[in-house]
C-alpha cells in the first residue's frame, strides 16, 4: 500500500488546497492520504469503493470524505469521473457553530471519517440530480479560481469550499430525515450534546433527541468514538473550561460551574487528569509564555 503526500499536489504551504477533475480507466492501487483528507464527489459513472478491507458500490451523486488514516482504492470503474478537493482538516474552522452542531456536518466531516478509518465502512451522501448539477457548477468556479489564481483567488476559494460544505450538509440533513440511519441518530445526538453541553443534560435526554435508547446511545459511542456519551460531554466542558482559562480573568470555582461542573472540586480533578495540571497551574503557565 502506497502513502501519499499534499505537497505531491500543491508545494504551496501557506495554502494546503488542492482541487481537480479526476478520471479513472483501471483500479486504483489502495493508498493512504498522510497529512490530508479529501472530499469526494462523484460526477458520472460508477466504482467499486474499497476502504480498508470492505467495498461499496458508488455512483454519480455520491459525496464523501477520506481522512488521513484510511486507506482507500477504487476498483472496476465505469465512465468514472470525480472530483478530489484536498485540504487540511484545520480549514474547516472556518465552520461557524451553527454548522458544527448540524447533523449533515458531524456525520460527513467528523464522523463518516471517523467511522470508516475505525469499520471500514462509509455512509455516504446521495445527491439528487439538482443537487449534482448544482454542486457541479460550484466545482467548475473553484477550478477557475485555482487555475486563474486572481487576485484573492484563496479567499474566494475558501468561501466557495465552505459555501460546498453547508450545501452537502444540508442535503445530507434532507436525506438522514427520508431515510434515517445509525449514523443520522449518532450526528443527532453529537449535535444536540454540543449545542447544550453547558446545561445539565441526562443520557435520557440525549438518547431520546437521537430517537435511541440509552443502551443503544451507549453502544454507538463506544463503537465510533471508543467512549461513553458522558466522557464526550465532560470532554466538551473540558474544553470550554481551558478556553476560558485562556480568554478570561474568571475565578477556577466561576469557570467550573459555567462549563457545567457542579463541584468545583471534582472540575480540578478531571481537569488535572484530562490535562495534566491543575486549572490554576495552567493559567500561570500561559501567563508566562
Amino acid at each position: 500500500m502506497s502513502s501519499v503526500y499534499l505537497n505531491w499536489f500543491t508545494t504551496d504551504n501557506a495554502f494546503p488546497f488542492f482541487i481537480q477533475y479526476g478520471g479513472h480507466d483501471e483500479d486504483m492501487d489502495l493508498h493512504r492520504h498522510v497529512d490530508f483528507s479529501e472530499l469526494v464527489i462523484v460526477l458520472s459513472g460508477n466504482a467499486r469503493h474499497i476502504v480498508n478491507d470492505e467495498e461499496s458500490f458508488i455512483k454519480k451523486g455520491n459525496a464523501f470524505v477520506i481522512n488521513g488514516t484510511t486507506a482507500h482504492a477504487y476498483k472496476e470503474p465505469h465512465d468514472f469521473k470525480i472530483c478530489n478537493i484536498m485540504y487540511r482538516p484545520e480549514m474547516l474552522a472556518a465552520a461557524g457553530p451553527d454548522l458544527r452542531i448540524s447533523t449533515g456536518f458531524q456525520a460527513l466531516f467528523v464522523l463518516q471519517p471517523l467511522y470508516s478509518d475505525r469499520r471500514a465502512r462509509s455512509d455516504k451522501l446521495s445527491l439528487p440530480m439538482a443537487g449534482v448539477e448544482h454542486v457541479g457548477a460550484l466545482i467548475a468556479a473553484m477550478i477557475g479560481e485555482y487555475e486563474q489564481k486572481l487576485q484573492g483567488y484563496q479567499t474566494m476559494l475558501i468561501a466557495r469550499f465552505m459555501e460546498l460544505v453547508v450545501y452537502l450538509c444540508r442535503n445530507y440533513d434532507t436525506q438522514s430525515r427520508e431515510a434515517p440511519d445509525s449514523l443520522t441518530h449518532l450526528a443527532n445526538a453529537v449535535s444536540f450534546m454540543e449545542d447544550h453541553y453547558l446545561e445539565p443534560l441526562t443520557l435520557e435526554q440525549i438518547a431520546s433527541q437521537a430517537g435511541i435508547s440509552v443502551r443503544h446511545l451507549n453502544r454507538m459511542f463506544k463503537a465510533y468514538y471508543r467512549t461513553t456519551p458522558v466522557s464526550y460531554l465532560q470532554s466538551l466542558r473540558l474544553e470550554r473550561s481551558r478556553m476560558l482559562l485562556k480568554r478570561s480573568d474568571l475565578p477556577v470555582t466561576q469557570i467550573s460551574y459555567e462549563c457545567g461542573f457542579n463541584d468545583s472540586n471534582y472540575f480540578t480533578r478531571q481537569f488535572t487528569k484530562a490535562y495534566g495540571m491543575p486549572p490554576k497551574a495552567y493559567r500561570q503557565r500561559l501567563s508566562h509564555q
